[in-house]
């Protein structure tokens, strides 16, 4: 396999407004190398295929965490409430389907609980609000439509808890590691930065294994993996009234072992050239040469939790599986 990159950038006129699709896409396409932020997957055909992903046999990171959630969700929920009532905010909520668990779970040890998933997708939230107040009673859904991962000042905005009330976040479904470990830890400051001493963030992330393991868990059988990373291109062509051959692409996964991170990559299967007419924008691809669409970090033990301590949190307590292949830790702030 052999990834090429150019190693020259035409110069382009734009015209492009205030839609983050169009400035992520001219931004991502004129550097060199190329590349395409991860949140631009989600568009609602990718989002269906995401979630067609967390079933398949070879992705164990959804089914893992929902196995720890499951054993532990009463013991997260009362080591964050700390003899408080909780309130449980989530990041990148989507369809809040592990969620449920811990909403149970509270539920139980208070009788009602208000919910507050954050999310750019108002369909998703829309989702999760019908479902989770039809089946689980004593559950309020007060869904915020944002997008945490972009932009300055705090991570979350959101009405201030009551007086003996907590706040609980949870980032969970390794989400963490879609960012470079700096901006992790800019991320994880913004978030500290929007808590009171007492709240609580709740971090759920994959940890190192055999790279066989990896690889295969971002490179499936069924070729599913495959179609939600062309998807981006798909969404592109729809949105911008580019004219990507998808097809001309092939996905390919990758286990960088030096920087502890799979990565994937759309690969161009020959020399050819792509217009897109909303950005008044031309992209000429050798045979090759790949767009990077994704990086997903894996944590070595203790490592999370040294992040976490370097951004303001205190690590309290981590579950894992009985493999250790992931880990979810709970960490205060003072």
């Amino acid at each position: 396999m052999r990834l090429a990159v150019a190693s020259t950038s035409p110069e382009f006129v734009y015209s492009v407004d205030a839609d983050p699709v169009a400035v992520a896409v001219r931004d991502g396409l004129n550097a060199r190398p190329r590349y395409l932020p991860p949140w631009l997957f989600y568009d609602a055909t990718g989002s269906r295929l995401f979630d067609e992903i967390t079933e398949l046999d070879e992705y164990y990171l959804t089914r893992t965490e929902r196995g720890i959630l499951a054993r532990h969700a009463d013991e997260i929920v009362s080591a964050a409430a700390d003899g408080g009532r909780l309130r449980i905010a989530e990041l990148g909520a989507g369809s809040a389907g592990k969620t449920r668990l811990l909403l149970r779970a509270a539920a139980e040890q208070q009788r009602n609980v208000v919910y507050e998933p954050i999310d750019v997708s108002p369909t998703a939230l829309a989702i999760a609000r019908q479902r989770i107040e039809r089946e689980i009673s004593g559950v309020r859904v007060m869904p915020y439509v944002a997008d945490y991962t972009r932009g300055n000042g705090h991570a979350l905005d959101l009405a201030p808890t009551q007086r003996g009330e907590r706040r609980l976040v949870l980032y969970i479904g390794s989400s963490i590691g879609n960012f470079e470990p700096a901006e992790a830890s800019r991320l994880l400051r913004r978030l500290r930065a929007s808590l009171t001493p007492g709240d609580s963030v709740l971090l759920g992330l994959d940890l190192v294994k055999d790279a066989a393991i990896l690889r295969t868990a971002y490179d499936d059988s069924a070729g599913v993996t495959a179609a939600f990373n062309r998807n981006i291109l798909k969404r592109i062509n729809r949105e911008l009234g580019a004219n990507f051959s998808v097809d001309a692409f092939r996905h390919v996964a990758l286990w960088n072992d030096a920087e502890s991170r799979m990565e994937m990559y759309l690969e161009s299967q020959l020399r050819q050239r792509v217009q897109i007419p909303a950005l008044g924008l031309t992209v000429d691809f050798d045979r090759h040469e790949a767009i990077h669409t994704e990086n997903s970090y894996k944590y070595e033990s203790g490592q999370a939790e040294a992040m976490l301590d370097r951004t303001g949190f205190d690590p309290l307590e981590r579950w894992t599986d009985a493999r250790d292949w992931f880990a979810v830790i709970l960490a205060r702030v003072e």
